[in-house]
């Protein structure tokens, strides 16, 4: 320690003003901190109403500002000044936060450079079609995203959940279900094809997929990107008078495993019937 820098006395006390220059803080947030009871004045005159704080309360001050940098939120810098057992925990959540944002952002990023470099998907790059299907028994495993950024994360796992109960020797391929109107919470299914009279495995709920007329498109590259081509797909469905007639499917044509993500293959499938049908 350098003896000759002299410790700061605690128990002097500064004016608003002063401490929001040795804080780095305004005065107005030095004010709604403390109506917050996140970090009250020493002392307050009863009289002209003006408020003092501590040199020592300095400390707490920059740790809020600190903090408030990094978009903790202000419940959580209270567990920190308090140092509450829980606010280890609270801070890791504010850091996954922060990380599923910056993937979400980097996502979109990566969308806009194709949008930059390759233009909207159009039906003639996405190979849009009408197509005939043909009902199919599936085993489908369910779950909820808790918003249209969470899909991704969720139907990763209900694949993870569904494929350890296939046969190894011969995995079908899957079909994700999705539907058109996203609400705060969305649900996801992902569908694995079942040989006619085979037993669905267990934790597995059986369904039929019904058949008809599809519009189909083709997406190939991230899974991340497929909204590009599903908006060229649903685009063209309005422009051609294709009422759309139930959930948005995504067949996985390849193993992502395997596959470098710019070369994997998706269908992107919607049941459609005629406008006024």
């Amino acid at each position: 320690m350098n003896d000759d820098v002299a410790p700061v006395n605690d128990d002097r006390l500064l004016s608003i003003g002063q401490f929001a220059r040795l804080a780095r803080l305004s005065v107005k947030q030095l004010r709604h901190y403390a109506d917050l009871g996140l970090l009250p004045p020493a002392r307050v005159d009863s009289v002209t109403g003006y408020r003092y704080y501590r040199a020592g309360q300095a400390r707490d001050a920059l740790t809020i500002g600190l903090l408030r940098s990094l978009d903790v939120p202000l419940p959580v810098v209270a567990e920190v000044l308090r140092g509450a057992p829980e606010a280890t925990g609270a801070l890791t959540a504010v850091r996954d936060q922060l990380d599923d944002e910056l993937a979400r952002r980097q996502q979109s990023l990566a969308a806009l450079e194709r949008i930059l470099e390759r233009g909207l998907p159009s039906a003639e790059t996405a190979h849009i079609a009408l197509r005939e299907e043909n009902p199919q028994r599936v085993a489908l495993v369910r779950d909820v995203a808790t918003s249209p950024y969470d899909i991704g994360r969720v139907t990763s796992q209900c694949v993870a959940r569904l494929l350890p109960l296939l046969d190894p020797a011969h995995p079908p391929r899957l079909t994700g279900l999705f539907p058109l109107d996203m609400e705060e919470q969305v649900p996801v299914a992902v569908a694995a094809a079942l040989e006619e009279g085979a037993a669905a495995p267990e934790s597995t709920a059986v369904d039929l997929l019904p058949g008809g007329v599809f519009a189909c498109a083709t997406h190939i590259g991230p899974y991340a990107q497929i909204p590009l081509t599903a908006h060229a797909l649903l685009a063209w469905c309005a422009e051609h008078g294709h009422a759309l007639a139930g959930p948005l499917r995504e067949v996985y044509v390849d193993d992502p495993a395997v596959t470098p993500p710019d070369q994997l293959v998706t269908r992107l499938m919607v049941p459609v019937r005629e406008t006024g049908a």
